[in-house]
């Protein structure tokens, strides 16, 4: 499908800078623009790539102000990031979707599938699970008894949902995720380590996306839950009893620790670790590799730093610390002065 300058401009509500009638049908990096795809230019750092990019069109904030002539179409909006992320939804929206299910697939004659639903070959449905209207469900899904999974959703391959857990309707589960593995409970006994058995579920909402290798253990007892909108990158470990606020986002390799509570709009970088039992503020946003070892009160703080704390008294501390080699030295030379100056006083 092509759609012109001026068709995009009046989905996005921009205003088009140059030929309204240039065409495309593909989307490209600015850096790697060709005739016939659309590009965006959001981050200052690639603004030299606008004066030479092939793109037949550029999506660029209304703020931007060029310094040359261009000769790519330009249609101006006010936040080109979010309006580029429009336009891949609804190519994306566009994409046929697979449907039927395979022979191959063994789904319990207890389970109820709903309508227009795809199951891949080696799925597994248990008894009495239930999946609603218009999911995809990839080869070598596991789905075990007495889930519950609403519409709309999408399980690429090699996903495994536990006994008994809740998914709400337009989730994403990418490969390899476990969901509802038993929470890591262990109580210390005279001969080692005595199981405790995790009785508990997860309950996923709607509108999440879970990334691949991403672990969701089940709860002790009650429920694990990831709330309304949150995503989740891959090879995350969130533990049992933990609570993912809605809306919150969280990058590569993070880790939370049992029972602990993250509340709304929260972001994460990678590698963040939060302790178990403790709550996280709405609006709190977490630098890389941060250790979360206390409650965090008061909403919207940026953190940084393991133990974490606040950022720019961080950033305060860091560039101090970079100047310890030097400081010590300055100390030293003032130490021995002060020596000097007590023996000549003698």
């Amino acid at each position: 499908m092509e759609f012109t300058a001026k068709q995009i401009a009046q989905f996005i509500q921009g205003k088009v800078e140059g030929d309204e009638n240039a065409s495309v049908h593909t989307f490209a990096k600015i850096e790697e623009g060709i005739p016939g795809a659309i590009s965006f230019l959001s981050n200052p750092k690639y603004t030299h790539f606008i004066y030479n990019t092939k793109s037949s069109i550029v999506l660029i904030d209304e703020s931007v102000v060029l310094e040359k002539p261009v000769e790519t179409t330009l249609i101006r909006v006010h936040n080109a990031y979010e309006c580029i992320a429009k336009l891949l939804q609804l190519y994306a929206s566009a994409q046929p979707k697979k449907s039927g299910v395979s022979s191959l697939a063994f789904i319990s004659p207890t389970a109820k599938i709903g309508k227009d639903c795809y199951i891949g070959a080696f799925a597994f449905i248990g008894e009495n699970a239930e999946i609603g209207d218009g999911c995809q469900i990839y080869p070598n899904v596991y789905i075990g008894d007495e889930v519950r999974i609403g519409s709309n959703n999408l399980f690429y391959p090699n996903v495994t949902v536990y006994k008994q857990c809740r998914i709400g309707n337009n989730v994403i589960i990418h490969s390899g995720a476990v969901i509802g593995a038993d929470g890591f409970g262990f109580a210390p006994g005279e001969n080692g380590y005595d199981k405790i058995p995790q009785i508990g579920i997860v309950v996923i909402d709607d509108d999440v996306e879970i990334g691949a290798n991403t672990c969701i253990d089940r709860s002790t007892m009650g429920a694990t839950r990831v709330c309304k909108g949150a995503k989740l990158d891959n090879l995350i470990q969130i533990a049992h009893n933990v609570e993912i606020g809605s809306n919150t986002v969280m990058a590569a390799q993070g880790g939370v620790a049992g029972s602990t509570k993250i509340g709304e709009w929260c972001m994460t970088g990678g590698q963040v670790g939060f302790a178990g039992h403790i709550t996280i503020a709405d609006n709190t946003h977490v630098g890389a590799q941060a250790g979360i070892t206390n409650n965090i009160k008061t909403s919207g703080q940026t953190i940084l730093g393991s133990p974490a704390w606040d950022a720019k008294m961080y950033m305060k501390s860091v560039a101090i610390f970079r100047r310890l080699p030097e400081m010590y030295k300055e100390i030293s030379e003032l130490k021995k002065e002060i020596q000097e100056l007590k023996s000549q006083q003698k």
